[in-house]
């Protein structure tokens, strides 16, 4: 009776983390199944690092610049993307409503969407460094190159928290367009294409609004490019996001589905 006891709660346990790695496995799986989305997220900073960080860098400090801020630039599109267009599509199909009558743990369905913009994260990170350190010639410290890493990685959240948002108020026939409403002024408006100071002072004065320059900031930190400004100020902006439009998605999700 005794090693029943004490056996129940470790099983438990055990079923609930197998349940999360396998909505994660499917989650992946179904994710190679779309390769418009993987061949999207991943190549599309790639290319754009190429063609403005290498094959038209004229020097300087340009390519440093730019692995910082395609980075951000990646990381947004993987975790947008990830979780506005499919959690829209997957209600649409029903497939929240059928999860909630199907024993799978809470937040088994949100963990495993938010560890696949996580790693997808990852890849578009490793990809710019590996192409910035061979073809663009930045030269980075090993912590340097382990921090624009984590800083690239960890800046996902908020905008898993954005997608999510917007994956509860759109179609899913809508929300490609919702996001690309986002994702594209964020990421110009922010300085992640050009530096804000190409840009018209009132856009480069409202910078400090957008989510996206915290996150760049925290980036070009790392490679000694930053305003200045602290980093308590950019984690806390960020996390304010995170946390902000995490409670708006479960709210509308708990009342909607």
């Amino acid at each position: 009776m005794n090693t029943l006891a004490h056996a129940t709660p470790a099983t438990g346990r055990h079923s609930l983390l197998r349940a999360r790695l396998l909505e994660a496995k499917y989650e992946f799986l179904g994710l190679l199944r779309t390769p418009i989305f993987a061949l999207l997220t991943l190549l599309f900073p790639l290319m754009f690092y190429l063609l403005f960080g290498v094959a038209m860098n004229r020097g300087g400090n340009v390519g440093q610049y730019l692995l910082a801020t395609y980075g951000v630039f990646g990381v947004m599109g993987a975790a947008l993307f990830g979780f506005g267009v499919t959690v829209a599509m997957d209600r649409d199909h029903g497939l929240l409503a059928l999860k909630r009558a199907l024993p799978v743990p809470p937040g088994a369905y949100l963990m495993s969407k938010m560890a696949m913009a996580l790693l997808f994260s990852a890849i578009v990170s490793l990809l710019l460094a590996v192409t910035a350190s061979t073809l663009a010639g930045v030269s980075l410290a090993p912590g340097q190159w382990l921090g624009l890493w984590l800083v690239h990685v960890a800046g996902a959240l908020p905008f898993c928290a954005i997608g999510l948002y917007i994956g509860t108020l759109a179609s899913g026939s809508a929300a490609p367009v919702v996001v690309n409403l986002v994702y594209l002024p964020l990421s110009f408006l922010s300085g992640l294409w050009l530096p804000l100071s190409a840009l018209p002072d009132a856009l480069a004065r409202l910078a400090p609004v957008w989510p996206s320059y915290h996150h760049a900031q925290l980036a070009l930190k790392v490679v000694g490019m930053d305003a200045g400004q602290p980093v308590a100020m950019h984690v806390g902006v960020l996390l304010v996001v995170t946390i902000g439009f995490f409670v708006l998605a479960h709210a509308r999700l708990s009342r909607r589905g």
